[in-house]
């Protein structure tokens, strides 16, 4: 479980960090000049190596947790990183998204900590996505209730609509399937199962909030049957900062590449919020594909990269 952790937690630093310079870019822009190396600069002027919020995010979570399950204590790390730089590549917070920014402004006020982030349709930024792989390892031995009740709770914290709850849902019973250690195309199937199974007998949103994730769970609309989300083009694949697009992206690059490099430079190369996207693929490949995969080359490169392993190791530790 170590090693798994540790492979996670540099595999996704490592894909945030390949993406931050190049944040913003188009996919046009990114097939002319496409990211093969660990790069400096660029959109955000950092040195190369450097990871963003959404690593940070995830390391806060992950430290929480390294003491108990507690939403106040995780939404309090998230301020802390906000107001004093915890968890930060250089001690400064040079990135972070509008809804995250609203809710944790709105925790630091006095808001709960569930309730601090917002609720509406068009709050369905990437935002708990990024961050909230570690739970995996917390639930992994729980119901699948319990499951979605915690993620649904960690989710809220800066993200409160059901549609990036089930987006985090989707991708921490992904995670929970590749600890398995079987195929990943297995895993996949297994989610899809699994999910599908739990949101048709509990009455968690209606079906028209499910029917927007069916290029991920396989399912039918209108009598059509969906593609599987393996066979889309590129051109159908977003790389956009929209929970869903940010979802179906990661998981498409991991399941359409044979190895860690191969999934989180697609993943970057595909532009818009290429961190994001290298990250969230970066977590699903490092912890497939573990750290012998991951080039050492990027583990060299990557800022505190022995911060993040101390963390890993308490982390594992704890669980």
């Amino acid at each position: 479980m170590k090693n798994k952790i540790e492979a996670m937690f540099l595999g996704l630093a490592i894909g945030d960090a390949l993406g931050v310079p190049v944040e913003f870019k188009s996919r046009d822009y990114l097939q002319n000049s496409p990211v093969t190396e660990m790069l400096a600069y660029g959109s955000h002027h950092q040195p190369k190596g450097t990871w963003s919020d959404d690593s940070s995010l995830t390391f806060c979570l992950a430290d929480s947790l390294c003491s108990g399950y507690n939403t106040k204590d995780i939404a309090n790390k998230f301020a802390q990183w906000y107001t004093n730089a915890l968890w930060t590549a250089h001690g400064e917070v040079f990135d972070i998204g509008i809804a995250t920014n609203s809710a944790i402004n709105s925790f630091i006020k006095g808001t709960p900590a569930t309730l601090a982030g917002e609720t509406g349709e068009f709050d369905n930024g990437n935002g708990s996505l990024m961050r909230i792989s570690p739970i995996a390892f917390y639930v992994k031995k729980m119901s699948i209730e319990k499951r979605f009740d915690i993620v649904k709770e960690v989710s809220s914290i800066t993200h409160g609509h059901i549609r990036s709850v089930i987006s985090c849902f989707i991708y921490v019973e992904f995670l929970l399937e590749l600890l398995k250690g079987i195929d990943k195309k297995e895993a996949y199937k297994n989610m899809q199962q699994t999910v599908n199974n739990f949101l048709n007998t509990n009455a968690i949103c209606s079906q028209a909030e499910i029917d927007k994730f069916h290029r991920v769970l396989g399912n039918q609309v209108n009598d059509y049957e969906i593609e599987s989300l393996v066979t889309l083009e590129e051109k159908e694949i977003s790389g956009s900062g929209y929970v869903l697009n940010t979802l179906e992206a990661s998981i498409w690059c991991f399941l359409t590449t044979n190895n860690y490099k191969d999934s989180v430079l697609k993943a970057v190369n595909l532009g818009e919020d290429t961190d994001t996207t290298g990250c969230v693929a970066g977590a699903l490949s490092g912890l497939y594909y573990g750290i012998d995969e991951i080039p050492k080359e990027w583990v060299t490169q990557l800022v505190k990269k022995e911060e993040i392993i101390r963390l890993s190791n308490q982390f594992s530790k704890s669980m």
